[in-house]
């Protein structure tokens, strides 16, 4: 399965960073990478995304919304570039924006209506092909290589078949993730045979129903934020959407891709070898900038 596309929802209103999404969007905010330079939080994605091979990259935005991030990877007025040359580095950096603009498309997604909602925007960009899928409010290192490119090898070895990136969460942090259930498979132990697929499952449900073994009492594997999708996920949240199919009110992927799995079956990878960073409220903004500017997970 050569995986071609990736999309990257930034449609959010940005509500826990409200005020500060007001005056700028919060995939837009600076973060500083371990190479000293300070780009915006989804430059950071595109640039791994383009190094794992990545041809096309489709941004879920609000209406309006193009206009930023055209702005943001755009070429640099000759004021500003002469400025830049006191800074080698940082002229390479705005070629390398400049040719990384090209694989940009655009997705728009008119009204708010969950995770699922948004992703479903995607339909005609996917064209058919399977999508990698990222948060985009969070950040994702390899300690070998990029958490991208692994999720891709994966994804080649087993075509046909969805496959989350899952890593290991505690009991008082199941309330924010899509949890799973599933057996190691023999071939690989990282690689697990999902049985259930639930979000934000409360302790008691998940202690006796989502249990995957090599792990601890009260260990679990929860969603890392980043998937790669068949396109039958797009056929599910467009049944989802006319049946009116929703969970607190909103149509959400976990939903979808639970329905995928009875359907088809279903794959999760532990990413042991990687780690995510959440930018997506201030303590977590906080704490991410910090640690993602250093070396190393």
């Amino acid at each position: 399965m050569n995986i071609r596309k990736a999309v990257i929802p930034a449609a959010g209103l940005g509500l826990r960073m409200f005020p500060a999404s007001q005056a700028v969007k919060k995939e837009l905010s600076p973060v500083i990478g371990p190479d000293g330079i300070a780009r915006a939080l989804i430059h950071h994605h595109v640039l791994e995304l383009v190094d794992a091979g990545i041809e096309e990259i489709g941004f879920i935005i609000r209406p309006g919304g193009e206009e930023e991030i055209r702005r943001y990877f755009g070429t640099q007025d000759k004021v500003c570039l002469r400025g830049l040359e006191r800074y080698p580095v940082l002229v390479q950096e705005a070629a390398r924006m400049a040719e990384a603009a090209g694989r940009l498309r655009y997705i728009t997604q008119s009204r708010q209506e969950g995770y699922g909602h948004a992703v479903l925007q995607a339909r005609d960009f996917s064209a058919g092909e399977p999508v990698l899928l990222l948060l985009g409010d969070h950040l994702f290192r390899g300690a070998r290589e990029s958490c991208s490119r692994l999720m891709l090898k994966v994804a080649a070895e087993h075509p046909h078949r969805s496959i989350s990136a899952v890593n290991r969460i505690g009991l008082q942090e199941l309330s924010g993730y899509g949890t799973i259930a599933g057996r190691r498979t023999r071939e690989d132990a990282l690689l697990i045979e999902v049985s259930a697929i639930v979000e934000k499952p409360d302790p008691g449900y998940a202690r006796a129903h989502l249990r995957v073994d090599g792990l601890a009492d009260d260990e679990f594997l929860g969603w890392f934020g980043m998937h790669v999708l068949t396109p039958s996920i797009f056929q599910i949240l467009e049944e989802m959407i006319r049946d009116d199919v929703r969970d607190h009110g909103e149509f959400q992927l976990t939903r979808a891709q639970e329905i995928q799995r009875r359907r088809e079956g279903y794959l999760a990878y532990e990413m042991t070898a990687g780690r995510r960073y959440d930018f997506g409220t201030p303590q977590d903004y906080l704490k991410s900038l910090a640690a993602f500017a250093r070396p190393g997970i």
